[in-house]
């Protein structure tokens, strides 16, 4: 986890939004059918039609939160589904707390 891609990838609002939908999904999403969005994720296509962006816009900060450690991903079918990596959150909370 390096401390300066978590916070590049945290300076974009809409990056942050994601971050915010995917701490609740189910009050801001509507799960596919079949789907634990707490379990699996939400996917890609209710993230780019939420942010009212095209989808290679909002697959390229989805990658930029992925590769800052942030989320993870799961594949099903032709699906991608993303969730927040809350490990990774809480260390970057220990990382505020006893380093910065």
């Amino acid at each position: 986890m390096e401390p300066i891609e978590i916070f590049k990838a945290l300076s974009n609002e809409s990056r942050l939004q994601i971050l915010q939908w995917l701490k609740e999904p189910a009050r801001h999403f509507i799960p596919h059918e079949g789907i634990d969005m707490n379990t699996t994720g939400v996917c890609v296509s209710q993230i780019t039609e939420k942010l009212k962006m095209t989808q290679s816009t909002a697959s390229q900060y989805l990658t930029i939160l992925l590769r800052a450690g942030l989320i993870k991903t799961e594949r099903i079918g032709k699906y991608t589904y993303y969730k927040r990596d809350e490990e990774a959150i809480k260390k970057i909370a220990d990382l505020f707390k006893n380093e910065i």
